[in-house]
């Protein structure tokens, strides 16, 4: 059991620098060819920056195991509110009145509310669900370049853009540019697999559900970009590009890794989230909401909260799991 949680942090730590490396590649090709930097924003980066949980979503409905999948999203929404923002509030007050950002925040309330809602309809998730959240993640890409083309001032919009070649770790040649795109492609692929196996295997030999090692460990792990970028920005005095962050990757978490993986197979949802997981995630979502509508900064007290209800949240799930 040891090996197999070593040989799952091997698989995220794969996964994260995989999906990373073949942003930059796939980036740097499109920008060789002329692509627009909108278009790769929209395109490489949005997904790219969702691979971790896309791909491991994705091989664990055609594994079989789709409980992972839903677990790993609800789960990975839950921390990025409560950690991806909690933890650099501890460092430096995260302003929440930037333009366009109560707009991705309703966005966001509304993916929680559908997948909710979808998970309700029918379980296990099957095609016609993740159909229906696949299809809002292509709407919201052509909503974001619309807003682009107007100019409108948007914090996810302006990470995903700001790519520069060889400024940003972008590859300098064509030929480069395609090493990095197989390798990342070759790394996400085998980091997946690591991934959803050893969780399989672990969840067996704890005597728990996939599902609960999706919320947690899984969760935590596809989630550390996120909460690596923000810390750093914190960090370095700009901690505005953690709502944006955050925001962004919670909308691809539901559309986008919930939508693909139940249209790869069918995703069962254990009794349990419905219970609590899920209200959890909407209660995240609607905490952050009420901070970016009052204009109110997420500072250090607010960020020890958050901290706290994440630990709390945590115990909640073991102690289910005993």
């Amino acid at each position: 059991m040891l090996l197999s949680l070593v040989l799952l942090v091997v698989g995220l730590v794969v996964l994260i620098v995989a999906g990373d490396v073949m942003v930059r590649g796939a980036a740097a090709l499109a920008r060789h060819w002329g692509v627009p930097a909108l278009i790769v924003g929209l395109t490489i980066v949005a997904f790219g920056t969702s691979a971790p949980e896309l791909v491991v979503g994705v091989q664990a409905a055609l594994g079989g195991q789709g409980d992972l999948a839903a677990g790993n999203v609800v789960g990975s929404n839950i921390a990025n509110v409560l950690l991806a923002l909690g933890i650099p509030a501890l460092i430096l007050a995260i302003p929440t009145n930037m333009s366009g950002v109560a707009r991705n925040s309703f966005i966001a309330l509304f993916a929680a509310v559908l997948f909710i809602f979808l998970a309700f309809l029918g379980n296990p998730m099957g095609t016609w669900q993740g159909a229906i959240l696949f299809g809002c993640i292509i709407l919201y890409l052509m909503y974001m370049f619309l807003l682009a083309k107007t100019g409108a001032d948007d914090p996810i919009l302006e990470e995903m853009t700001d790519i520069e070649e060889g400024e940003d770790g972008l590859p300098t040649n064509v030929w480069l540019s395609l090493v990095f795109v197989l390798v990342g492609i070759a790394g996400l692929v085998g980091g997946g697999s690591l991934i959803v196996n050893n969780a399989t295997v672990l969840a067996a030999g704890m005597g728990v559900s996939e599902t609960m090692i999706g919320l947690t460990i899984v969760a935590i792990g596809t989630s550390l970009p996120e909460i690596a970028t923000v810390v750093v920005a914190s960090y370095r005095g700009h901690s505005e590009v953690a709502i944006g962050n955050v925001l962004g990757s919670n909308v691809f978490n539901i559309f986008a890794v919930m939508g693909a993986s139940a249209m790869a197979g069918p995703s069962p949802i254990e009794k349990s989230i419905y219970v609590f997981d899920f209200w959890v995630m909407l209660a995240a979502t609607l905490a952050l909401l009420i901070y970016v509508l009052t204009r109110q900064p997420i500072g250090r007290k607010t960020g020890g909260v958050f901290v706290l209800a994440y630990v709390l949240y945590l115990l909640a799930v073991a102690a289910r799991a005993m």
